[in-house]
C-alpha cells in the first residue's frame, strides 16, 4: 500500500474562495519516503498579512510561481492510486479536490487523518496537534507551517503509527466509508457511536464547550452522520468541521417534540451555525396596562422581555386587526386602545368612570383568551409506560413533558402544569402544534 502524505498552505480556511500558496506531497510506503514533490503556488489573490506572518510566504514569493492549474497534472499523478494522508485530512483534501476539479481532474481516493490515527494508536499523549506530536515523539520537524516541513514530519508520524498499529486501526479505517474518515478531527468517535436511532435533538460543541449547532432528527445517529457525509468546500462547512469537538443529544418521543425542543434550544443558546429559525420569534404583542387616570389601556407594541403580552403576532397588521375587533365587540375607546391620538375619540364611554370602562376592557381581554384553545396533545412516549404531553394554553404553546397516568394527570390543567416543562412560545412552533392538532384531533384532550 502506498500513501501520499500531503500538506498545503493556503490564503484562507475554505477552498471555494481561497487558493493554495504551497503544496508538498510525500510518497510513502508506511516505512520510508519513496518520492517527494514540493512547489510554491501562485493563488492569484493577495495573501492576508496574518498568513504571511504564520507561513513566511508573502506575495512576492509566489508572484512567479506556477498557478495550480500548471502543476495539476503532476499533483493528480502523484495522488492517483494512493491513500491521501494529512494531519486533519478533510481540510487538505477539500482544497486539493476542489482545485483539481477546477483543472478538469476528478480526485476520488481513500484518505487517512493522522490526528485521528494518532488518537487511536498513540492514546494518552499531551495534545495531538502536529507540533505537539513531533515534540513528544522526537520527530524532526523543520520549517514549521511550510508545506514541505509539515508533510515530511507527518510522513515520519505515519511511519511511527504504522509500526505501532498492532490492532489494525489503519486497515479498519480504510474499509468502505469508515466514519472515522469523515468526522471532524477533534470529535471523539465514541460521541458518534453512542448516538441513538430515535427522534430527538442533537448538539455540536466547540473546544470551550459552547453549543455551535442544534439540530432535530427522526433518527439522531443517521442525521448527525449526514453532516459529515460530504466534503463541501464552502467556508461554513469547513469552519464547522474545525470547530466541532463534542456532540450530545436529548431523546424525544416524537418528531413534533423534536421540532419544538430544537426551536426552543436555538432561542436559548443562539448557536453560531444555526440560521434558519432566528426570524421566527414573534415581533409584536397585545399589551394591557393601567394609565395614570386608572384606565386600562390596550396597545400593540414590539415584544419586550420585561412585560408578558396577552397575545403575540408576527406582524403589526395582525395585531391592529385584532384590537379593532375588540373595540367593536366591547365598545372600547380607540384612544385608550392607542388607535387614535385625537382628543375627541367619538366613542360613547364615560371617560370619568374608569371602573366601568375597565370592566369592558377586562371582558375584552378574557374574550381574546377564551376564543383561543387550551388542550393537551397526547402521543406515544419514549418508553411504553408513558405518554408525551404537549400543552397549549389559551392558544399559546406552554410546554411539554411526559405523563405516566393519563386518567389522573390529565384531570385538569393545574395537575398538568406541575409536570410540564415550560418553553418559550413563538409563532413557528405554535403553528406546528396547532397544525398537528388539527390533523390528529383524536390526540387532543380539551382542558377548557
Amino acid at each position: 500500500m502506498l500513501y501520499a502524505v500531503v500538506d498545503i498552505e493556503t490564503t484562507g480556511s475554505y477552498a471555494a474562495a481561497n487558493g493554495m500558496t504551497e503544496i508538498a506531497i510525500v510518497i510513502h510506503d508506511g516505512e520510508k519516503v519513496l518520492d517527494f514533490f514540493e512547489s510554491l503556488v501562485n493563488p492569484h489573490i493577495p495573501i492576508p498579512y496574518f498568513i504571511q506572518r504564520l507561513t513566511g510566504i508573502d506575495n512576492s514569493m509566489v508572484a512567479n510561481a506556477p498557478s495550480f492549474g500548471e502543476i495539476a497534472n503532476r499533483v493528480y499523478e502523484l495522488l492517483q492510486g494512493k491513500v491521501f494522508v494529512a494531519h486533519n485530512v478533510n481540510f487538505d483534501y477539500s482544497f486539493v479536490k476542489y482545485h483539481l476539479q477546477s483543472a478538469g481532474l476528478e480526485l476520488n481516493v481513500k484518505k487517512l487523518c493522522t490526528v485521528r490515527l494518532a488518537r487511536k494508536v498513540l492514546p494518552g499523549l499531551n495534545g495531538y496537534s502536529l507540533g505537539k506530536l513531533t515534540q513528544q515523539l522526537n520527530i524532526n520537524h523543520g520549517n514549521h507551517h511550510r508545506a514541505g516541513g509539515d508533510a515530511l514530519a507527518t510522513a515520519d508520524l505515519l511511519a511511527i503509527i504504522t509500526a505501532k498499529d498492532k490492532e489494525g486501526v489503519i486497515s479498519t479505517m480504510l474499509k468502505g466509508r469508515n466514519s472515522e474518515q469523515y468526522v471532524p478531527p477533534h470529535l471523539p468517535i465514541d460521541d458518534l457511536e453512542r448516538l441513538p436511532t430515535t427522534p430527538g435533538v442533537y448538539y455540536f460543541y466547540n473546544e470551550k464547550g459552547k453549543a455551535i449547532y442544534v439540530g432535530k432528527a427522526i433518527n439522531i445517529r443517521k442525521r448527525v452522520k449526514s453532516h459529515f457525509s460530504n466534503n463541501k468546500t464552502n467556508r461554513q462547512k469547513q469552519d464547522f468541521l474545525k470547530d466541532t469537538h463534542r456532540i450530545s443529544y436529548k431523546e424525544c418521543a416524537t418528531e413534533l417534540m423534536a421540532h419544538i425542543l430544537e426551536s426552543a434550544e436555538i432561542r436559548k443558546l443562539w448557536p453560531k451555525y444555526n440560521r434558519s429559525q432566528r426570524g421566527y420569534l414573534a415581533k409584536y404583542g397585545l399589551f394591557a396596562y393601567e394609565d395614570r387616570q386608572g384606565f386600562t389601556r390596550l396597545a400593540i407594541e414590539k415584544i419586550s422581555r420585561s412585560i408578558k403580552p396577552v397575545y403575540t403576532f408576527n406582524t403589526i397588521t395582525e395585531g391592529h386587526y385584532l384590537i379593532r375587533e375588540m373595540v367593536e365587540e366591547f365598545n372600547l375607546c380607540t384612544r385608550l386602545c392607542n388607535l387614535s391620538s385625537a382628543p375627541e375619540c367619538g366613542c360613547t364611554n364615560n371617560h370619568s368612570d374608569y371602573i366601568s370602562y375597565n370592566k369592558q376592557a377586562s371582558a375584552a381581554i378574557e374574550w381574546v383568551s377564551s376564543r383561543l384553545p387550551t388542550f393537551a396533545l397526547i402521543d406515544k412516549g419514549i418508553d411504553d409506560n408513558e405518554h408525551s404531553c404537549i400543552l397549549v394554553k389559551n392558544g399559546n404553546l406552554y410546554g411539554m413533558g411526559y405523563v405516566t397516568d393519563k386518567k389522573k394527570q390529565l384531570k385538569n390543567i393545574d395537575t398538568i402544569l406541575n409536570i410540564i416543562e415550560p418553553l418559550q412560545d413563538n409563532d413557528y412552533i405554535r403553528n406546528l402544534v396547532l397544525r398537528h392538532a388539527a390533523e390528529f384531533p383524536e390526540k387532543c384532550v380539551s382542558l377548557e
